[in-house]
């Protein structure tokens, strides 16, 4: 399996020739397709930095792509190739399962399986413990993202995309800890930190006495080879 972090929650997965793109905002990212792959195109809610109208635009020359939306995004002509999902459904397409769970923001989660790879990306489900939120706001945002995460367990979760979210400051770590300590998947990947590469080695730092493999971006673009064996 490859794993590309593209930017901010965007990435993208390939494992056998499929490729799965997760609230890709960077157009350039088609030059890692080929003609024979088959594309699935996730964006998990309609805030500008998780999607954008460009993805679109790549069926103009691929024509094994699909859109997996959450929906709340509103578009005018929806194509077949275009499957739209609410919390707590379930999908097939080809030979992808696709659940989708709530978020603790706009939208949906994904959990996907392929190939007896079980991929979770979390859109905008967080701990969001904002510091200058009351306690009692504070404390709704904890049992809300718990309830979601609660609804993974026993999932066997391979890999994880979480935020990780730098504008939370010294708390920025809550969310990644807990779905770490409470659904151990096999690989946490951080997310949602724009250009603060920074916080992907705290956090793998913070949680160094944890179960779970943490992956550390330094860059835009860089890839991964993961072995799940």
């Amino acid at each position: 399996m490859k794993l590309r972090h593209i930017y901010h929650s965007g990435f993208l997965v390939e494992i056998n020739n499929n490729i799965l793109i997760f609230d890709c905002l960077d157009p350039s990212v088609t030059k890692y397709f080929s003609p024979s792959s088959k594309v699935y195109v996730f964006t998990s809610h309609s805030h500008s930095d998780h999607y954008s109208k460009m993805i679109f635009d790549w069926e103009k020359e691929y024509s094994q792509i699909n859109y997996i939306l959450s929906d709340d995004i509103q578009i005018s002509n929806k194509g077949k190739n275009y499957y739209f999902m609410d919390k707590y459904e379930s999908l097939n397409v080809d030979n992808l399962k696709i659940q989708s769970f709530g978020s603790t923001d706009k939208g949906v989660s994904f959990l996907v399986s392929l190939d007896g790879v079980k991929i979770f990306h979390a859109g905008d489900l967080n701990w969001w413990h904002w510091k200058n939120d009351s306690p009692k706001a504070q404390k709704k945002e904890e049992e809300d993202f718990k309830y979601e995460v609660g609804k993974l367990i026993g999932k066997d979760i391979d890999v994880a995309f979480i935020p990780v979210d730098p504008r939370l400051e010294e708390e920025y770590y809550l969310g990644a800890e807990y779905f770490a300590k409470t659904i151990n998947p096999r690989l946490l990947v951080p997310m949602h930190f724009s250009d603060d590469f920074t916080i992907t080695k705290k956090v793998k730092e913070k949680l160094i006495n944890s179960n779970v493999q943490i992956l550390a971006i330094k860059r835009r673009n860089q890839e991964f080879d993961i072995c799940l064996e």
